[in-house]
């Protein structure tokens, strides 16, 4: 048995043995999803005023910020295959050269649809990046110290949202358009893979033609609940920006700087989870959305900018909790062997969540009269899922992720 402490030398792995350099390095590119959805949200004001003359303009600008989840929640069924069938490394190293492409490609387009589609490109190299980086944890590591990296990855996500909604509203006080050169990250990356990283040799890999089914229809409620807790979380990093507008508060570094205390947050939900997640989905679901909802809630009835942060940090301590609890719900009761699809289909039903929010949030605005209405609205139903989560997470029995 591997102790938390030693390197592990994984069964798929080649005799190099992996070690905390190689779990850091695949953990900070898992990451990089992340400064795909909120680096750009503190200038989300500044980027509708630069195009109002566009017709959609409404629509399209939060679709800068959605998109990319909406290619990783269209991809992650598939992605675990094509990183079987052309390698890790290779994959790897050109999704992320292909990421800093078209991350970086706004600072010279010109039109709106334009920045929209290579928004999806981001998007495409979001769901290599992401399931070669998973992938690889589980190639390199085993037992303990594997749930650990994996819980690791919710954890530093949070964390790294607080400093990349900082940064993004710090850089878009000189122009919306600055923010975008934080996508050239991706080159650095490129650049490390191949001098940390490895292959696990190929004769140790999985037959995916000898994988058992699963029951999907045993996990059908728990994806869709994922799907709308997508919708949740992202409620919050979209969603603050314009309420801070719309109560007064300008200037991308102001609302910066309070979409990022909202998001320190998510991380201090998403660290507690790490003790309390013991507690299974039982306890943590109803009380995660339950948090969530009466912070989007405040969120809605707000008339000031403080009232906006406090319903912010409510909200997001609130997902920081529920991101971790799906997981271990849809996990829990996962052959090994399940572990993979079931990852793919969390995956992809989260990220469809995420990217139709602010779909969902617009679409709730037009029938209700306004952002606030709609927002109370969400935050009622987060509400009402929280009465029903206790009875709805007894359909399958979880064990925290952090146990294996």
């Amino acid at each position: 048995m591997t102790n938390d402490i030693t390197p592990t030398r994984a069964a798929a792995s080649t005799d190099r043995v992996a070690g905390p350099v190689q779990g850091l390095l695949l953990i900070s590119m898992s990451c990089l999803s992340v400064l795909g959805a909120v680096l750009l949200a503190p200038a989300q004001p500044q980027i509708l005023a630069e195009f109002a003359g566009t017709q959609s303009s409404n629509w399209l600008v939060p679709l800068v910020i959605t998109t990319p989840a909406l290619m990783v929640g269209l991809l992650a069924l598939g992605a675990g295959r094509i990183v079987d069938a052309v390698g890790r490394m290779r994959l790897l190293t050109v999704a992320l050269v292909v990421y800093a492409v078209f991350g970086t490609a706004p600072l010279y387009l010109h039109s709106l649809v334009s920045i929209v589609g290579s928004r999806v490109g981001v998007g495409i190299a979001e769901a290599a990046i992401m399931t070669c980086s998973t992938t690889l944890i589980a190639d390199y590591f085993v037992g303990k110290q594997r749930a650990r990296y994996l819980g690791l990855q919710v954890v530093f996500s949070s964390l790294s949202a607080v400093v990349f909604i900082g940064l993004g509203g710090a850089l878009a006080q000189s122009s919306w358009r600055t923010p975008f050169w934080v996508y050239g990250v991706g080159l650095l990356f490129a650049l490390l893979v191949p001098l940390v990283l490895w292959s696990p040799t190929k004769a140790n890999r999985s037959d995916v033609s000898s994988l058992s089914p699963i029951d999907w229809r045993a996990l059908a409620i728990p994806l869709a609940v994922t799907a709308f807790g997508g919708v949740v979380f992202y409620v919050p990093i979209v969603e603050i920006p314009y309420a801070l507008s719309d109560v007064g508060m300008t200037g991308a570094g102001p609302i910066g700087a309070v979409s990022a205390l909202v998001a320190v947050a998510t991380a201090i939900g998403a660290i507690s989870f790490m003790r309390i997640g013991k507690l299974g989905p039982k306890t943590l679901l109803p009380s995660a959305f339950g948090t969530a909802g009466l912070g989007i809630t405040v969120i809605g009835l707000a008339g000031t900018p403080v009232v906006v942060a406090i319903g912010g940090v409510i909200a997001s301590a609130g997902c920081g909790v529920l991101l971790p609890t799906l997981l271990t719900w849809v996990l829990g009761a996962l052959k090994f062997e399940e572990r993979g699809r079931g990852t793919g289909a969390w995956t992809a039903c989260l990220f469809l969540g995420q990217f139709s929010s602010a779909l969902v949030v617009l679409a709730i605005s037009a029938a209700v009269g306004g952002l606030f209405a709609a927002l109370v609205a969400v935050g009622v139903l987060s509400l009402a899922l929280a009465l029903m989560a206790t009875r709805l997470a007894s359909v399958r029995t979880a064990v925290p992720a952090f146990e294996s």
